[in-house]
């Protein structure tokens, strides 16, 4: 990963540019409506689709996705604090800008069992808070699993929590009333180890020995995507090895009879497709799968590609169910509700569970330990300086009946 100098993102992009590409979104997507209105007009009077009319939707579908792209990106960027240092500094935050700068050990040093200390044999340190937290708030902006799960920092390589599996019985009573014994909660205990993740920025000696550069801000900008897909990757798809478990790791059952431990899943009634004459009925009920406290934070989650099918569809008052994004920083909404797209979701298919929804605040759990590990390596990659730089994350499902999924199944 190696860094060039280039300017910095709110040079790139005005309030005003932002609101423009924000409105060429909107009439790409009046466009979209337009062409596939004549297109499903054609399907209702059972004639063949004029493949021309089909071609311009699927482009104009793809226009929307690179244009969001775009904004998104835009978003990320300017949300990101200029590069400069003008504040002044910590003894603490001088000794790390001095490490990362020129490799000078000593300020660390005198600092170690204080508020830094080595780390390995190798020379590695612990980073500072405000490091620390420079590369967390990046992680914010860049990760969509961290927009809508629950963070917890926490101190060491594990964390175990209690859940309640069935609850306690409970009722009412007078105030004068006995208070008949209620029996004891389910408790089932969750254990959320931290794995490691790591990434490895490089630079110029040009750009640390730039006294304006703000090099926290500069390193918290270079392992943001690299922590952000794989954590992401991982909140979906992992296997809970050296990394945290992702919710479609877990083991699914059909909704009706699904069991603690388990998601619950309701089907599309075709396989490997939605129903092709009310194909937004599976997305409704969904909607109703988990329990009424679990929808006013309720989420969809799905990749780009399926976002693109559902785009085309309809309710049953002829109005589409998908809707662009207001303004930039929020997110496009499903009847209603936020839709967040996470790459690493599973393509439309056969037995598939490509959509997921629900509270994932209360159903998934992200813990984060304390302390980013930096290790400076001007050997390796000469002329450019590396930053091995490591952070341990974890994760996995807190609440099984928070989250539904829906199955492109019959």
């Amino acid at each position: 990963m190696k860094h060039t100098q280039s300017k910095s993102p709110r040079a790139l992009t005005s309030p005003v540019e932002h609101k423009q590409f924000l409105s060429d979104f909107s009439s790409t997507f009046e466009a979209f409506k337009t062409a596939n209105d004549e297109r499903l007009a054609a399907i209702e009077k059972k004639q063949s689709v004029d493949p021309l009319v089909d071609a311009k939707v699927e482009r104009l579908n793809a226009a929307l996705d690179q244009q969001q792209k775009h904004i998104d990106r835009l978003s990320l960027m300017t949300s990101q604090p200029v590069l400069r240092s003008d504040a002044p500094r910590s003894e603490t935050k001088s000794a790390w800008s001095n490490y990362i700068r020129t490799g000078e050990l000593s300020g660390l040093k005198a600092l170690d069992g204080k508020s830094l200390s080595a780390t390995d044999s190798e020379g590695g340190y612990i980073a500072p808070i405000e490091t620390e937290n420079s590369i967390d708030m990046s992680l914010k902006d860049a990760s969509p699993f961290r927009s809508i799960a629950t963070v917890r920092q926490i101190g060491s390589g594990q964390f175990k929590k209690p859940v309640s599996a069935g609850g306690a019985a409970s009722g009412w009573a007078g105030e004068s009333d006995a208070r008949p014994e209620t029996t004891a909660p389910i408790l089932d205990l969750i254990d959320f180890p931290a794995g490691e993740l790591y990434a490895m920025p490089a630079a110029t000696q040009t750009l640390l020995d730039d006294s304006v550069a703000d090099v926290d801000q500069w390193l918290a900008d270079e392992v943001r995507d690299v922590f952000a897909a794989q954590e992401t990757a991982a909140f979906t798809l992992g296997n809970g090895l050296n990394k945290p478990r992702g919710f479609l790791d877990y083991a699914q059952e059909d909704d009706s009879v699904q069991a603690w431990g388990h998601l619950g899943y309701v089907t599309t009634g075709t396989d490997g497709d939605f129903d092709a004459s009310a194909p937004s009925d599976a997305l409704l009920d969904l909607i109703y799968a988990p329990k009424p406290r679990y929808r006013p934070n309720a989420s969809f989650v799905m990749n780009r590609r399926t976002v693109g099918m559902i785009r085309k569809f309809k309710d049953a008052d002829g109005n589409y169910i998908w809707q662009a994004a207001k303004e930039a920083g929020t997110a496009s909404s499903l009847l209603g509700y936020p839709l967040v797209e996470v790459e690493d979701m599973p393509d439309i298919g056969s037995d598939t569970t490509p959509i997921a929804f629900g509270d994932f605040r209360r159903g998934y759990l992200i813990v984060d330990r304390q302390g980013v590990r930096v290790l400076r390596d001007p050997y390796s990659a000469k002329p450019y300086v590396l930053f091995y730089t490591t952070k341990r994350v974890g994760g996995g499902v807190q609440d099984f009946n928070a989250i539904k999924l829906l199955k492109f199944s019959a």
